[in-house]
């Protein structure tokens, strides 16, 4: 493990523990992975249904990227609501990806029952609440938009809200009883596990160092081995690494981050979120909250714990949890830890075409039930040689120009809010 994710609460509450080997000798497979996340464990967990034979390598732990840190929220759809993905990718392209993307939390809870994966599931819905009265407008159009194409939305007014979160700091919020929480880190080690134990073979600590392609096939190599297969999926995400012969996509890295409350007594758990709702709001710098199993309260926003304005954030969460919850004004704040989420410069994933293989990348911030879909959806188009079945079409190149610059904007702006807002 990484020593950045020691303090991360996933990590510590795990259930899911399954090892395995470091890469050694030349092998060869159907199908290589590399990552080993939510795209690229379900990916070799498809593979395996399918028959195939198929090889994962991790260059650290199982989910010690972006899916070990995520909050937990398995939502429906994306960030983007359906008009803005139609705009942006065709009506018809659009509708596609919203309808399969409808279904995302109920292919993960399925895979959870499927499995027996010890990941805490809470598939009570989860809550997009308004930070401020402005923020209903947005929910508003939010809602019109859902329920146009089916989705089984609730637009709740303030008092509701209020009595579904304990807060009184929320101004009305949008239901979503397809959604629902998970333990991340243990649902992406459970899908590794499943795989593991349907024939995949996975590695760990076992970093891709060089990428070829030679006539039909892939030459994948590692420090102690090497992969030979007919087959490849990228699934590094925001956790790429530099890999010779191969360039990674860009992307905008935006980082968020998380801490802990000591569980809360009964009396608080029966006010607080009591149906276990997870929470994230409508302000420009997001936040998110949620409990965990152990009736913790998981806080989180917008930013990196690395870097000379840490402190701000760090400072600001204690603050959002008391404007949240005044009860909890005195609560002790642990196991502070961040993560890195990938986003394009349309807030909507992708797939490259690699000839051969396919990258994805770009969930920006919906990794749990998007990384599931695309994941087994690249590899069963792979296999079975019919692209139909992939979320949206594989694009022949991407780029995206400033992303650094990009970057920076999103962390001075998180920055900058901490430092002279509570919200």
């Amino acid at each position: 493990m990484t020593s950045d994710l020691a303090s991360c609460l996933w990590h510590q509450t795990c259930q899911e523990n399954p090892a395995f080997p470091e890469l050694s000798g030349e092998a060869e497979a159907d199908l290589v992975v590399i990552g080993g996340g939510y795209t690229g464990c379900s990916a070799a967990l498809k593979a395996a249904e399918l028959g195939a034979s198929v090889r994962l390598v991790e260059a650290d732990e199982t989910g010690s990227g972006g899916s070990g840190r995520n909050v937990g929220l398995a939502n429906a759809g994306l960030w983007l609501p359906p008009e803005d993905i139609n705009a942006a990718l065709g009506a018809g392209t659009g509708s596609r990806l919203s309808q399969l993307l409808a279904g995302a939390p109920a292919m993960v809870f399925s895979l959870i029952a499927k499995n027996a994966i010890q990941c805490e599931p809470e598939n009570n819905g989860t809550l997009h609440c308004a930070h401020a009265p402005s923020g209903l407008k947005d929910l508003q159009r939010r809602h019109a938009q859902l329920t146009a194409i089916g989705a089984p939305v609730e637009l709740l007014s303030r008092e509701d809200a209020i009595q579904r979160t304990g807060s009184e700091a929320v101004h009305g919020a949008l239901f979503d009883p397809r959604a629902g929480t998970i333990q991340p880190l243990a649902y992406v080690r459970g899908l590794a596990r499943a795989a593991a134990a349907g024939g995949a073979q996975l590695h760990e600590r076992s970093p891709a160092t060089a990428i070829s392609r030679e006539g039909s096939s892939w030459h994948v190599t590692t420090p102690k081995g090497s992969i030979r297969a007919k087959h490849l999926i990228m699934a590094t995400n925001a956790y790429a690494r530099d890999i010779t012969g191969y360039s990674a996509p860009q992307v905008i890295p935006v980082h968020y981050f998380q801490a802990a409350t000591d569980p809360l007594p009964g009396p608080l758990l029966d006010r607080i979120l009591p149906n276990k709702e997870g929470c994230w709001d409508t302000a420009l710098v997001m936040s998110s909250w949620r409990l965990d199993q152990s009736g913790r309260l998981v806080i989180g926003g917008m930013g990196a714990l690395n870097h000379f304005g840490s402190a701000l954030h760090r400072s600001w969460l204690p603050r959002k949890l008391a404007v949240l919850y005044p009860e909890l004004k005195d609560a002790r704040l642990r196991s502070h830890w961040h993560g890195r989420i990938a986003m394009t410069s349309e807030h909507l994933p992708k797939i490259l075409d690699l000839q051969g293989g396919y990258a994805c990348f770009g969930y920006s911030g919906r990794g749990i039930g998007p990384g599931t879909l695309f994941g087994a959806a690249m590899a069963e188009a792979l296999l079975t040689g019919d692209s139909n079945c992939l979320p949206v079409p594989p694009a022949q190149g991407h780029s995206l120009p400033f992303a650094g610059l990009r970057s920076a904007y999103y962390e001075t702006g998180a920055t900058l809010t901490h430092l002279i807002s509570d919200r």
